[in-house]
């Protein structure tokens, strides 16, 4: 240790900034703990700054990764400063940085939405809420498979605190099945991990993708085969999380039970999974493209879990499920883009991925507010009109105004649906109208379009038009009934975040074109593991200080 600390002091202060998104929540959430009951106020001061420090940060990273700051684009930080594989290494690059902000961007919606009520309902609502921060954080920078497992684990206790929280028979039921499936991925995880150590003896991401080239460039196909069948049992601890058919079962369950802010960020750690086989599966078996391992199992199994979601959507009743079937979709479809294997196309997924998630996750705050308006008598009169096919005549209009509550909450469910199913002017359609223009375009000049890619279209298009039938199903019985609305109460607190996403989304429409550059450039990045490899193994430990003599220290010597 005291040869460790004046090492550190050499490093540039900008280079210690990658410890901020993990360090931050760590130390935010252990400070609330002690506070158990009362000052709300406190807590939520000290959770929002800690958020707002942990976005400048993450603002500033992906700054110096696409500023020329480091090399490649790729930072790295030597914790412990002990070089690759031996010690912990993280990596900020602008995949990185785009999911922390991410992460920081939602945080704040969900925190702000749940100031009102839901962080009064629990005593540790704070202290959780920063600790899967924390674990959401940890895991977009690290870049070795055991801390990775570490905070994935981190970022689950927490959310299985958050599930639970302000429970009730429903929540309780949906959180048991929960947790249930996720310590089976942990275990899947530490499987698949333990055959990766045993075939390779490093878990070091770019030690590992260094050392399987090697082995398939000697023709090693004993140890290969274990490689294969470790990573086959890691990734599906990934697609657990991603919600993958028929691993994604638990999902709408789970989304419509928990609280709406906490349901907000569920949306989020089911894009980790997706995040982790991309950047994972391209750093270990980058020889294919198309025809890497298991990117096939992954593109089918893709387009399998959207028709599985679009199926969910049409069936459902609940407004809650069918926001979680809404993620199901967006998630078959990024992990259909990750296994076909075109870094055009995997530009327009992550474009798809930022929108989706926005639009996910206001759809779920923006529920809690519309179910004031849904009395139970006309949620059973819905379904009693769906199954019997009763006409709907709606009473004479009276001219009437529409009350500004009920124009909000109709004007915001209307710009979730369009983002949702991918229909201009929004976001969503921008984004699928990117994946569209990428799949009709082949890198390779005058390459036929594969059956694979009309076949994506197909279900890209349709899943759009099964949402947008669901959606407007859903908003007429709703919001053009034949009864009465009463205008519901609605606070500012619970306003400004539905209108703070929505308003992101409309952003990245009218910034659609640098936002692009952006991303092309970070998916660019990840499909060069040769840099991230060079990057990592070749960082060098900071030297240590020479040490001072007793002369220049003005020491007088002994006599």
């Amino acid at each position: 240790m005291t040869a460790t600390l004046p090492t550190l002091h050499a490093l540039p202060w900008l280079q210690h900034l990658m410890l901020a998104p993990v360090l931050l929540p760590l130390l935010c959430g252990a400070a609330l703990a002690p506070l158990t009951r009362g000052r709300h106020r406190l807590k939520f001061a000290l959770g929002y700054a800690s958020i707002l420090a942990q976005l400048a940060a993450a603002l500033v990273l992906g700054a110096m990764a696409d500023g020329g700051y480091w090399e490649d684009g790729i930072g790295v930080y030597l914790a412990a400063n002990w070089a690759a594989p031996f010690g912990i290494a993280l990596v900020a690059d602008r995949l990185a940085a785009l999911m922390l902000v991410l992460t920081a961007l939602l945080a704040l919606a969900a925190l702000h939405f749940a100031m009102l009520r839901w962080e009064r309902i629990g005593v540790h609502f704070h202290t959780l809420f920063q600790f899967l921060l924390m674990g959401l954080n940890g895991a977009f920078l690290t870049h070795d498979l055991f801390n990775l497992f570490v905070f994935f684990e981190v970022m689950l206790a927490a959310s299985y605190g958050l599930v639970l929280h302000g429970y009730n028979a429903q929540r309780l039921r949906a959180s048991m099945q929960y947790i249930a499936l996720n310590l089976a991925a942990a275990m899947l995880f530490l499987i698949g991990t333990a055959l990766l150590y045993a075939a390779t003896g490093t878990l070091n991401m770019a030690d590992l993708a260094w050392r399987i080239a090697a082995m398939a460039g000697a023709g090693d196909s004993a140890d290969l085969s274990l490689v294969h069948a470790g990573a086959a049992i890691l990734v599906l601890a990934f697609l657990i999380k991603s919600a993958m058919w028929p691993l994604g079962f638990w999902l709408p369950t789970t989304y419509a039970a928990a609280s709406p802010p906490v349901a907000a960020m569920l949306v989020l750690m089911t894009k980790v999974g997706v995040v982790v086989i991309l950047r994972l599966w391209l750093l270990l078996f980058p020889a294919g493209a198309a025809g890497g391992f298991a990117y096939d199992a992954l593109l089918w199994g893709g387009m399998a879990t959207i028709v599985f979601g679009a199926a969910g959507m049409l069936s459902t009743g609940s407004a809650g499920r069918m926001a979680g079937y809404a993620a199901t979709v967006s998630s078959g479809t990024l992990l259909a883009v990750v296994g076909y294997g075109q870094a055009s196309l995997v530009t327009a997924g992550l474009f798809y991925l930022i929108g989706s998630t926005l639009a996910v996750a206001a759809l779920l705050l923006l529920l809690e507010l519309v179910d004031r308006i849904r009395t139970p008598g006309a949620a059973l009169l819905a379904v009693t009109m769906e199954a019997w096919v009763v006409e709907d005549k709606p009473d004479e209009p009276v001219g009437q105004g529409v009350p500004a509550a009920l124009a909000f909450l109709a004007v915001s469910f209307a710009a979730c649906a369009l983002m949702i199913a991918g229909l201009p002017p929004l976001s969503g359609f921008v984004a699928k109208f990117g994946m569209f223009h990428a799949l009709l375009n082949p890198p390779a000049p005058g390459a036929a379009i594969a059956a694979p890619g009309w076949t994506l279209m197909a279900l890209v298009f349709g899943s759009g038009l099964v949402a947008i039938v669901a959606m407007m199903r859903f908003g007429v019985r709703t919001f053009w009934t034949s009864a009465k609305l009463a205008p519901p109460r609605l606070h500012r607190s619970e306003v400004l975040p539905v209108l703070f996403l929505l308003g992101l989304s409309a952003l990245m429409t009218v910034q659609a074109g640098p936002l692009f550059g952006y991303l092309g450039r970070a998916s660019d990045g990840i499909h060069r593991p040769g840099d991230y490899i060079a990057r990592v193994l070749r960082e060098p430990a900071v030297a240590a200080p020479p040490p001072a003599t007793a002369s220049a220290a003005g020491l007088a010597e002994a006599p």
